[in-house]
């Protein structure tokens, strides 16, 4: 057997940004300093910019992605509402996602 000590150290990660993306399009929130429990951190990596500057994606601003994230999200809301109401239509019932916990 093989044993592994693994320790957890926190993390302070400084200009940190969040990177939304939506189809072939991507944009960077600046988000500032987070600092992260050590027992929450699964993996940790390098980004190499030289691979990233290669990536098929397209940068946009922070308001066109936000729009473009709502937008998104606006139809794939409709198209559950179209699949639950299908569902009602056949006699089924769907228990909606914000009730879930109660079980």
């Amino acid at each position: 057997f093989l044993s592994l000590l693994i320790t957890a150290a926190n993390l302070v990660l400084h200009q940190t940004v969040e990177r939304i993306h939506v189809g072939k399009k991507y944009g960077d929130i600046p988000r500032g300093i987070f600092v992260v429990r050590g027992e929450n951190v699964v993996l940790l990596g390098e980004i190499d910019l030289e691979k990233e500057s290669d990536t098929p994606l397209q940068q946009v601003s922070i308001e066109e992605i936000l729009e473009e994230q709502r937008v998104e999200q606006q139809a794939k809301q409709e198209s559950e509402k179209l699949k639950v109401q299908a569902l009602k239509e056949r006699g089924l019932s769907v228990p909606r996602a914000d009730t879930l916990d109660e079980y």
